[in-house]
């Protein structure tokens, strides 16, 4: 399994592109899983729905599946974060790729998704992670580099990369230990 992660500043598009690319991928009949982090309190299920009423309820786990989807939600006793090496072991093995959303301080390999717009700085600068920077303004990029700069408005061309890259994305968890 590859994996990448994708990084940036709130509005930069990071959702956007891996939506994008997700698409794309997939039209290459290439599996793809998604690893998002999410801000305190986020939920999936809604108040009145039976899994929401286990949760509820205290039950620690509820695991609710149908012949279309699975989905597993777990509430920890206490807070606790999770690594996001810890979040791909959750994954199903036969994947081709995971899109890593936010993690923008993990030790993964990262494209970074900027905008000069966002008024926000470049993590490229001292993130030794970032491989590639993904944007709509390069002629706008703080400081000048020789990472790939390339289109964040055309996933095509971005997936085009991704998948040229060959090994550099294969992910090994002995490597994370």
């Amino acid at each position: 399994m590859n994996v990448v992660g994708f990084a940036g500043f709130s509005g930069a598009g990071k959702t956007t592109l891996v939506e994008c690319l997700i698409t794309v991928l997939r039209k290459k009949n290439l599996r793809v899983s998604v690893v998002k982090h999410a801000r305190d309190g986020f939920d999936i299920d809604r108040a009145g729905k039976d899994t929401y009423r286990h949760r509820e309820a205290g039950a620690f786990e509820v695991v609710v599946a149908s012949n279309k989807r699975l989905a597993l939600m777990r509430e920890f006793e206490r807070e606790a974060e999770l690594s996001v090496h810890m979040l791909i072991a959750e994954l199903y093995s036969g994947v081709d790729w995971v899109l890593v959303e936010g993690f923008r301080d993990s030790d993964l390999q990262k494209v970074e998704v900027w905008r000069a717009q966002t008024g926000k700085s470049a993590r490229y600068v001292f993130d030794d992670f970032v491989v590639a920077i993904a944007t709509d303004s390069p002629q706008q990029l703080p400081v000048a580099t020789g990472l790939p700069v390339l289109d964040l408005n055309d996933p095509e061309s971005l997936a085009e990369w991704l998948l040229s890259q060959g090994e550099r994305f294969a992910y090994n968890p002995e490597n994370y230990a």
